[in-house]
């Protein structure tokens, strides 16, 4: 903020033009703001304290263990049948396989559970999904293992 302090021949109020902007009252309201911003923010975010019981999940001592279809690191592929039956399969034999480690009327309609060795070939892998959907399963879960 700049003015002329002496006279410049035009009057002796005149001060002539100030082509400089104020911003000090700019830098004012957006110092409020933050303020009011900053005293408003932790009242917004109001929580109740609930004692949330935990879900446990029904329990069904009938329920069928998952068929996973296992791909070792040399590409050999092995389906489950049930707890600890564990077989050797091949990927033309998957069609058949199948059907009788899930043991229900309509196999194409259950989730089908794969996992492979970490050396496996994408391709091997993606072979063994395509497979499967060429044979009519597209219910297909993924397992990975957690590193922690």
């Amino acid at each position: 903020m700049a003015a002329k302090i002496g006279p410049s021949g035009g009057g002796k109020f005149d001060l002539g033009q100030n082509s400089e902007m104020n911003v000090t009252p700019f830098v004012d309201v957006m110092l409020v703001l933050l303020i009011i911003f900053m005293v408003v923010a932790p009242i917004a975010t109001t929580s109740i304290k609930i004692d949330i019981p935990p879900a446990t999940p029904p329990k069904n001592d009938n329920a069928k263990p998952p068929t996973f279809i296992s791909i070792n690191d040399s590409g050999q592929i092995y389906v489950s049948f049930g707890k600890g039956d564990i077989r050797a399969s091949a990927m033309d034999r998957l069609v058949y396989d199948l059907p009788k480690a899930l043991g229900v009327s309509n196999p194409t309609n259950e989730r089908v559970f794969i996992r492979a060795d970490r050396h496996v070939k994408y391709g091997e892998f993606m072979a063994v999904i395509n497979q499967l959907q060429l044979d009519g399963y597209y219910k297909i879960g993924l397992i990975a293992e957690n590193l922690n």
